[in-house]
């Protein structure tokens, strides 16, 4: 056991980080006195060539052994019937609407003509550029672009038309 002189300097020492580490005067001390304890019944039946290098770290796993366990305490158990759960998904008249939104933009799709809706399709939900659908289809750069305009123009007018019309 080291003398005096050096239990007093650890003492401080061990202290001053658990202060640091956010734990009270009086909160540092209980846990520098339970480390002095664990190092008496240790000491039962082992020999222990750091006494120092113990304290230290028993004092500092009791620190992370309350924090741990005020963590948990701070959960407060609640009524399940009192928990406010939310539906991750879009409540049914969402869902609803969004179909046939889905419905009208499909049969403004049938309503276009095949090449017009053939480069719309290609372009917007298979990712194709201009230049790739103009080699595909064999047609020129320039008819690509009216033909893409021109399906996009027609469905925002069908949709409008849609919404106007109250249908949505």
């Amino acid at each position: 056991m080291p003398a005096a002189d050096d239990l007093q300097s650890l003492t401080a020492k061990i202290r001053r980080v658990l202060r640091r580490r956010g734990r009270s005067h009086d909160e540092a001390d209980d846990l520098i006195q339970e480390a002095f304890l664990r190092l008496h019944v240790y000491c039962r039946d082992h020999a222990i060539r750091n006494t120092g290098g113990f304290l230290f770290r028993t004092a500092l796993n009791l620190a992370c052994d309350r924090n741990r366990r005020d963590r948990v305490a701070a959960v407060v158990p609640v009524d399940l019937d009192e928990l406010a759960l939310v539906d991750p998904y879009p409540p049914p008249d969402e869902v609803c609407a969004g179909q046939e939104r889905l419905q009208r933009m499909r049969a403004g799709l049938e309503a276009m003509s095949p090449r017009r809706r053939e480069v719309f399709v290609l372009n917007r939900i298979e990712g194709y550029s201009f230049p790739q659908i103009a080699e595909r289809l064999g047609i020129t750069l320039s008819m690509v672009e009216k033909h893409a305009a021109k399906a996009i123009l027609f469905l925002t007018d069908w949709m409008d038309d849609a919404t106007e019309a109250g249908e949505e």
